[in-house]
């Protein structure tokens, strides 16, 4: 694995506790119970911003065909699989 990729996720798994870490101690609650709900959030929304748009950029295409007339190309759906997904299999090696 390259380098650049080890530090993003580095990076991002620091920022992920970081927020974990002030979410709990607003709600005063411990660490390891919010660490899963930030988990998560952290994971659709990196898969939200690292695929080719999906379902939402297919909706905005389509509104845009019905408004004026013209079709547009669709992309196909490719999953592109980006650093912040890797982070997981990375700590479980």
């Amino acid at each position: 694995m390259k380098i650049e990729k080890v530090i993003i996720m580095l990076i991002t798994f620091v920022l992920e506790a970081i927020i974990t870490y002030f979410i709990a101690l607003k709600f005063s609650v411990r660490f390891i119970e919010v660490m899963f709900l930030t988990g998560l959030a952290f994971a659709v929304l990196s898969f939200f911003f690292s695929t080719g748009g999906g379902k939402i950029a297919d909706l905005h295409s389509s509104q845009l065909s019905g408004q004026t007339g013209i079709i547009q190309k669709r992309e196909p759906f490719i999953f592109r699989r980006g650093q912040f997904l890797f982070l997981p299999q990375f700590f479980c090696l």
